[in-house]
Protein backbone atom coordinates (compact mmCIF):
# COMPACT_ATOMS: atom_id res chain seq x y z
CA UNK A 1 0.00 0.00 0.00
CA UNK A 2 1.08 3.28 -0.73
CA UNK A 3 0.53 6.80 1.19
CA UNK A 4 -0.73 10.09 0.25
CA UNK A 5 -0.45 12.76 2.89
CA UNK A 6 -3.78 15.20 2.46
CA UNK A 7 -2.23 18.55 2.91
CA UNK A 8 -3.92 22.29 2.66
CA UNK A 9 -3.65 25.07 0.67
CA UNK A 10 -5.00 27.49 3.12
CA UNK A 11 -2.32 30.14 3.62
CA UNK A 12 -2.61 30.25 7.48
CA UNK A 13 -1.26 26.64 7.76
CA UNK A 14 1.26 27.36 5.10
CA UNK A 15 4.28 26.54 7.58
CA UNK A 16 2.53 23.68 9.12
CA UNK A 17 2.15 22.39 5.50
CA UNK A 18 6.07 22.87 4.92
CA UNK A 19 6.94 20.94 7.49
CA UNK A 20 4.54 18.02 7.33
CA UNK A 21 5.82 17.41 3.87
CA UNK A 22 8.95 17.29 4.65
CA UNK A 23 8.29 14.82 7.41
CA UNK A 24 6.02 12.71 5.45
CA UNK A 25 9.34 12.10 3.21
CA UNK A 26 11.14 11.18 6.46
CA UNK A 27 8.22 8.93 7.60
CA UNK A 28 7.90 7.19 4.24
CA UNK A 29 4.50 8.32 2.62
CA UNK A 30 4.61 8.02 -1.28
CA UNK A 31 2.90 11.49 -2.23
CA UNK A 32 1.46 14.42 -0.43
CA UNK A 33 -1.41 16.59 -2.06
CA UNK A 34 -3.17 19.45 -2.22
CA UNK A 35 -7.06 20.53 -3.23
CA UNK A 36 -6.87 22.95 -6.18
CA UNK A 37 -9.11 25.99 -5.02
CA UNK A 38 -8.80 29.44 -4.57
CA UNK A 39 -11.71 29.91 -2.99
CA UNK A 40 -12.67 28.11 0.26
CA UNK A 41 -16.27 26.99 0.59
CA UNK A 42 -18.45 29.51 2.84
CA UNK A 43 -15.70 31.65 2.98
CA UNK A 44 -14.84 34.18 -0.30
CA UNK A 45 -12.24 36.11 1.19
CA UNK A 46 -10.49 33.45 3.22
CA UNK A 47 -6.90 33.21 2.06
CA UNK A 48 -5.78 30.41 -0.58
CA UNK A 49 -2.14 29.74 -2.35
CA UNK A 50 -1.86 28.57 -5.64
CA UNK A 51 -1.60 24.79 -5.03
CA UNK A 52 0.63 24.18 -8.25
CA UNK A 53 2.86 26.99 -7.29
CA UNK A 54 2.98 25.20 -3.55
CA UNK A 55 4.14 22.24 -4.71
CA UNK A 56 6.64 23.69 -6.48
CA UNK A 57 8.42 24.61 -3.67
CA UNK A 58 7.35 20.91 -1.75
CA UNK A 59 9.02 19.24 -4.52
CA UNK A 60 12.28 21.71 -4.57
CA UNK A 61 12.26 21.07 -0.92
CA UNK A 62 12.11 16.91 -0.87
CA UNK A 63 13.80 14.33 -2.66
CA UNK A 64 11.41 11.02 -2.79
CA UNK A 65 8.04 11.84 -1.94
CA UNK A 66 5.30 12.63 -4.75
CA UNK A 67 3.75 15.89 -5.22
CA UNK A 68 0.04 16.98 -6.99
CA UNK A 69 -3.61 17.67 -6.70
CA UNK A 70 -6.67 15.95 -4.78
CA UNK A 71 -8.03 17.09 -7.46
CA UNK A 72 -7.62 19.64 -9.92
CA UNK A 73 -11.00 21.25 -11.69
CA UNK A 74 -9.55 20.71 -15.02
CA UNK A 75 -12.32 22.99 -16.88
CA UNK A 76 -11.17 25.86 -14.20
CA UNK A 77 -7.65 26.46 -16.14
CA UNK A 78 -6.74 26.43 -20.27
CA UNK A 79 -5.76 22.71 -19.88
CA UNK A 80 -2.47 23.38 -22.35
CA UNK A 81 -0.84 26.17 -19.97
CA UNK A 82 -2.24 23.36 -17.35
CA UNK A 83 0.01 20.58 -19.17
CA UNK A 84 3.06 22.72 -19.11
CA UNK A 85 2.46 24.15 -15.21
CA UNK A 86 2.55 19.78 -14.48
CA UNK A 87 5.67 18.95 -16.71
CA UNK A 88 7.69 21.77 -14.98
CA UNK A 89 6.55 20.30 -11.84
CA UNK A 90 7.85 16.68 -13.15
CA UNK A 91 10.99 18.49 -14.39
CA UNK A 92 12.26 20.27 -11.85
CA UNK A 93 11.26 17.13 -9.13
CA UNK A 94 13.34 14.73 -11.30
CA UNK A 95 9.73 12.84 -12.09
CA UNK A 96 7.26 13.26 -8.62
CA UNK A 97 4.44 14.70 -10.32
CA UNK A 98 0.80 13.41 -10.61
CA UNK A 99 -2.35 15.75 -11.57
CA UNK A 100 -5.77 15.05 -9.81
CA UNK A 101 -8.61 15.18 -11.83
CA UNK A 102 -12.12 16.39 -11.46
CA UNK A 103 -15.05 18.66 -12.87
CA UNK A 104 -15.12 21.18 -10.47
CA UNK A 105 -18.34 21.87 -8.29
CA UNK A 106 -17.63 25.12 -6.56
CA UNK A 107 -20.07 27.73 -8.49
CA UNK A 108 -18.75 30.65 -7.15
CA UNK A 109 -14.78 30.11 -7.65
CA UNK A 110 -15.56 29.42 -11.33
CA UNK A 111 -17.36 32.59 -11.79
CA UNK A 112 -14.62 34.90 -9.92
CA UNK A 113 -11.87 32.77 -12.09
CA UNK A 114 -13.26 31.28 -14.97
CA UNK A 115 -16.37 30.45 -16.31
CA UNK A 116 -19.21 28.22 -14.93
CA UNK A 117 -20.89 25.18 -16.72
CA UNK A 118 -23.55 22.99 -15.64
CA UNK A 119 -22.28 19.09 -15.19
CA UNK A 120 -22.11 17.82 -18.59
CA UNK A 121 -20.15 20.75 -20.06
CA UNK A 122 -17.35 20.64 -17.09
CA UNK A 123 -17.42 16.84 -17.24
CA UNK A 124 -17.15 17.18 -21.49
CA UNK A 125 -14.53 19.73 -21.03
CA UNK A 126 -12.78 18.02 -18.31
CA UNK A 127 -12.82 14.76 -21.13
CA UNK A 128 -11.32 16.61 -23.43
CA UNK A 129 -8.90 18.48 -21.23
CA UNK A 130 -6.95 15.34 -20.46
CA UNK A 131 -7.02 14.02 -24.11
CA UNK A 132 -5.41 17.48 -24.86
CA UNK A 133 -2.90 17.90 -21.80
CA UNK A 134 -1.81 13.73 -22.79
CA UNK A 135 -1.14 14.98 -26.06
CA UNK A 136 0.92 17.59 -25.37
CA UNK A 137 3.00 15.58 -22.68
CA UNK A 138 3.76 12.65 -25.21
CA UNK A 139 3.39 14.07 -28.68
CA UNK A 140 6.19 16.03 -30.50
CA UNK A 141 3.71 18.39 -32.37
CA UNK A 142 -0.08 18.50 -31.12
CA UNK A 143 -3.04 19.42 -33.42
CA UNK A 144 -6.00 19.33 -31.29
CA UNK A 145 -9.49 20.41 -32.37
CA UNK A 146 -12.22 19.70 -29.61
CA UNK A 147 -15.39 21.10 -29.14
CA UNK A 148 -13.75 23.23 -26.36
CA UNK A 149 -10.09 23.15 -26.36
CA UNK A 150 -7.82 23.64 -29.20
CA UNK A 151 -4.22 23.68 -30.34
CA UNK A 152 -2.42 24.59 -33.40
CA UNK A 153 1.26 23.09 -33.23
CA UNK A 154 1.35 22.92 -29.78
CA UNK A 155 5.08 22.01 -28.85
CA UNK A 156 5.55 21.32 -25.16
CA UNK A 157 9.17 20.65 -24.48
CA UNK A 158 10.86 19.65 -22.15
CA UNK A 159 8.11 16.69 -21.89
CA UNK A 160 7.53 15.46 -18.49
CA UNK A 161 10.45 12.70 -16.66
CA UNK A 162 8.23 9.78 -16.27
CA UNK A 163 6.86 8.06 -19.26
CA UNK A 164 4.57 8.46 -20.64
CA UNK A 165 3.64 10.83 -18.70
CA UNK A 166 2.76 11.68 -15.14
CA UNK A 167 -0.11 10.19 -13.55
CA UNK A 168 -3.78 11.61 -13.67
CA UNK A 169 -4.93 10.72 -10.78
CA UNK A 170 -9.12 10.81 -10.80
CA UNK A 171 -11.36 12.12 -8.13
CA UNK A 172 -14.55 12.51 -9.63
CA UNK A 173 -17.32 9.56 -8.39
CA UNK A 174 -20.41 10.11 -10.98
CA UNK A 175 -20.64 7.71 -12.66
CA UNK A 176 -19.93 9.83 -16.17
CA UNK A 177 -16.81 10.71 -14.12
CA UNK A 178 -16.50 7.01 -13.13
CA UNK A 179 -16.54 5.84 -16.90
CA UNK A 180 -14.04 8.40 -17.93
CA UNK A 181 -11.65 6.70 -14.74
CA UNK A 182 -11.66 3.70 -16.38
CA UNK A 183 -10.39 4.65 -19.67
CA UNK A 184 -8.01 7.40 -18.78
CA UNK A 185 -6.79 7.22 -15.31
CA UNK A 186 -3.96 5.64 -13.91
CA UNK A 187 -5.32 6.15 -10.23
CA UNK A 188 -8.57 6.14 -9.73
CA UNK A 189 -9.83 7.81 -5.89
CA UNK A 190 -13.12 6.18 -4.87
CA UNK A 191 -14.02 9.15 -1.68
CA UNK A 192 -15.39 8.30 1.34
CA UNK A 193 -18.59 10.01 1.03
CA UNK A 194 -19.38 8.62 -2.86
CA UNK A 195 -23.29 8.40 -3.25
CA UNK A 196 -22.32 4.92 -4.30
CA UNK A 197 -21.19 2.13 -3.01
CA UNK A 198 -17.12 1.00 -3.01
CA UNK A 199 -17.94 -2.20 -5.06
CA UNK A 200 -20.49 -0.78 -7.10
CA UNK A 201 -17.69 2.17 -8.37
CA UNK A 202 -15.32 0.17 -8.65
CA UNK A 203 -17.10 -1.91 -10.95
CA UNK A 204 -18.47 1.30 -13.33
CA UNK A 205 -14.69 2.20 -13.65
CA UNK A 206 -13.49 -1.17 -14.74
CA UNK A 207 -16.88 -1.82 -17.10
CA UNK A 208 -15.47 1.11 -18.66
CA UNK A 209 -12.12 -0.08 -19.21
CA UNK A 210 -12.99 -2.95 -20.61
CA UNK A 211 -15.64 -1.19 -22.84
CA UNK A 212 -12.87 0.98 -24.01
CA UNK A 213 -10.30 -2.28 -24.57
CA UNK A 214 -7.85 -0.48 -22.12
CA UNK A 215 -4.80 -2.49 -21.82
CA UNK A 216 -2.47 -0.61 -19.56
CA UNK A 217 -2.51 -0.71 -16.09
CA UNK A 218 -4.31 1.57 -13.85
CA UNK A 219 -4.82 1.42 -9.80
CA UNK A 220 -7.70 2.45 -7.21
CA UNK A 221 -6.89 4.89 -4.09
CA UNK A 222 -9.43 5.17 -0.74
CA UNK A 223 -9.52 7.21 2.12
CA UNK A 224 -9.93 8.43 5.50
CA UNK A 225 -13.18 8.65 7.02
CA UNK A 226 -15.59 10.98 6.85
CA UNK A 227 -16.83 13.31 9.90
CA UNK A 228 -20.84 13.45 9.50
CA UNK A 229 -21.18 16.84 11.01
CA UNK A 230 -17.96 18.57 9.51
CA UNK A 231 -17.96 16.98 6.04
CA UNK A 232 -14.47 17.15 6.71
CA UNK A 233 -11.72 14.65 8.11
CA UNK A 234 -12.74 13.37 11.72
CA UNK A 235 -10.41 13.26 14.54
CA UNK A 236 -7.47 11.32 14.28
CA UNK A 237 -8.39 7.88 15.59
CA UNK A 238 -5.59 5.01 14.81
CA UNK A 239 -7.97 1.98 15.12
CA UNK A 240 -10.83 3.38 12.71
CA UNK A 241 -8.05 4.50 10.07
CA UNK A 242 -6.55 1.24 10.72
CA UNK A 243 -10.10 -0.41 9.68
CA UNK A 244 -10.19 2.32 6.46
CA UNK A 245 -6.56 0.95 5.74
CA UNK A 246 -7.82 -2.90 5.73
CA UNK A 247 -10.80 -2.37 4.09
CA UNK A 248 -9.19 -0.58 1.08
CA UNK A 249 -6.60 -2.97 1.13
CA UNK A 250 -9.31 -6.05 0.76
CA UNK A 251 -10.72 -4.21 -1.49
CA UNK A 252 -7.33 -3.96 -3.85
CA UNK A 253 -6.50 -0.40 -3.04
CA UNK A 254 -2.81 0.36 -3.72
CA UNK A 255 -2.92 3.79 -2.36
CA UNK A 256 -4.70 5.47 0.42
CA UNK A 257 -5.13 9.11 0.94
CA UNK A 258 -4.54 10.06 4.74
CA UNK A 259 -6.51 13.01 5.81
CA UNK A 260 -7.02 14.22 9.72
CA UNK A 261 -7.41 17.63 10.89
CA UNK A 262 -4.54 20.53 11.02
CA UNK A 263 -4.76 20.39 14.18
CA UNK A 264 -2.03 17.96 16.01
CA UNK A 265 -1.01 17.03 12.49
CA UNK A 266 2.50 16.02 12.74
CA UNK A 267 1.78 13.89 15.83
CA UNK A 268 -1.01 12.30 13.82
CA UNK A 269 1.61 11.41 11.25
CA UNK A 270 3.77 10.08 13.43
CA UNK A 271 1.34 7.88 15.34
CA UNK A 272 0.26 6.67 12.06
CA UNK A 273 3.16 5.94 10.01
CA UNK A 274 4.33 4.44 13.58
CA UNK A 275 0.68 2.13 14.29
CA UNK A 276 -0.82 1.19 11.09
CA UNK A 277 1.63 1.83 7.90
CA UNK A 278 4.17 -0.77 8.58
CA UNK A 279 1.06 -3.88 8.59
CA UNK A 280 0.24 -2.83 4.90
CA UNK A 281 4.07 -2.32 3.52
Amino acid sequence: MKFILGLTNWHEYWELTKRAATKAEELGFWGVSMPDHYVRAGRLNAGTLDSWLALTHLASQTRVVHVGTMVTPIPFRPPALLAKMVSTVDVISDGRTFLGVGAGWSRGEFEAYSEWNDSSIRVSKTEEGVRLIRDLWTKEKVEFQGKYYHSKGGVLEPKPIQKPHPPFLFGGSSPRMLRLAGKYANIVFLPPDMNLDFIEAKTIVLNAAKKNKRTSKFSFAAGSPISPEKHGPPKYDSESLRQAVLEADKNGCEYFDFSVPENGLLDSMSDFARDVMPSFS
